[in-house]
């Protein structure tokens, strides 16, 4: 399975995020599946001519194309020309070649949000008019028509993420590369399933505390953030914390809060990231399926059972007081 990747109006992160897959590496692992690629900007050799014969045969379908694959988004400015981003060497805008190359691939695959749904680069009032490859932010029709479909018959695929965790790409290409990606595989946002099914919230390590309702008031501090530093991992989807990054890391075991980047606008939350906006001293982003005066009985109840272990240990930067051990009883 060959794959075209281009690399279109962003910072270049996934590609940085892609290169750290480990065990085995990401060259390795997609070898290991007959995936290569026809062209990468930052991982292959051919530059300037050499590249413009490729496209030019991708295009003319003298090069059968498996996936392409596209990082940032597509800047559709101005007045729809797309020429604030033209492709360096071939006077024509990233959005034409988009537009012409994405009918002939077997499918089509969007690499990180902006990409998928236009991200930071769509952020502050949009100069450039930035979109995702099929959906400019929540709406569907980006750069390709809301009912586009791919040779495959799938949409473009949506694996959204600022930046993607490396497994979220390679796992795709993989599965893409199986035979064994369909429309029951992707969710109504057309991302992966096998990390679309799974909340940030899932396997944090800040669980025990947000039981509890132990929350922390400063980013320094090991308690819960969704009371009062904006974390959204209750309603974000990724597998984050089962998966880990790096092998270990997440943005809350780093302890900081989740900010939902695999969800579409979530460049502009309108207020700060480190926030948690309240009504009447109720955070307004509760947990996305369960009823709010449901969570507000759970949350009175569970603060009055707090263990004096789990209150102080919220509101340190570290674990001031140990579990208690007790004998064991023979």
């Amino acid at each position: 399975m060959n794959v075209l990747w281009l690399q279109s109006a962003g910072c270049g992160g996934c590609t940085m995020s892609l290169l750290c897959a480990e065990a085995p590496n990401v060259f390795d692992l997609l070898a290991g599946a007959g995936v290569s690629f026809l062209w990468h900007p930052a991982l292959s050799q051919e530059t300037g001519h050499e590249v413009r014969a490729l496209l030019e045969r991708v295009e003319s379908g003298a090069l059968p194309l498996d996936v392409l694959a596209v990082e940032g988004s597509i800047l559709t400015g101005p007045k729809g020309t797309g020429r604030f981003h033209m492709l360096s060497g071939t006077g024509r805008a990233m959005l034409d070649w988009v537009r012409s190359l994405a009918p002939r691939a077997r499918h089509v695959m969007a690499v990180g949000t902006c990409a998928t749904y236009g991200g930071i680069t769509s952020a502050g009032g949009n100069p450039a008019s930035a979109v995702g490859v099929q959906y400019d932010g929540h709406q569907p029709g980006g750069a390709l028509p809301a009912d586009f479909t791919s040779r495959s018959g799938l949409p473009v695929i949506n694996v959204a993420g600022c930046p993607t965790h490396p497994d979220w790409v390679t796992e795709t290409l993989l599965l893409l590369a199986d035979g064994t990606l369909d429309r029951d595989a992707l969710d109504v946002l057309g991302r992966p399933r096998f990390y679309a099914d799974h909340l940030v919230h899932h396997a944090c390590p800040k669980n025990e505390f947000y039981e509890y309702k132990a929350s922390a008031t400063e980013l320094s501090q090991i308690g819960c953030m969704m009371e009062n530093l904006g974390c959204v991992g209750t309603q974000a989807v990724g597998d984050c914390n089962i998966r880990g990054w790096n092998g270990e890391g997440s943005c809350t075991r780093a302890g900081y809060p989740c900010i939902n980047c695999t969800a579409p606008e979530f460049e502009e939350p309108r207020h700060p990231f480190t926030q948690t906006p309240k009504f009447a001293g109720i955070p307004i982003g509760l947990p996305s399926d369960m009823p709010k005066a449901w969570f507000m009985a759970l949350a009175s109840l569970s603060k009055a059972a707090t263990p004096r272990r789990i209150e102080r240990n919220a509101k340190s930067d570290r674990i001031e007081v140990a579990p208690n051990q007790k004998a064991d009883k023979t």
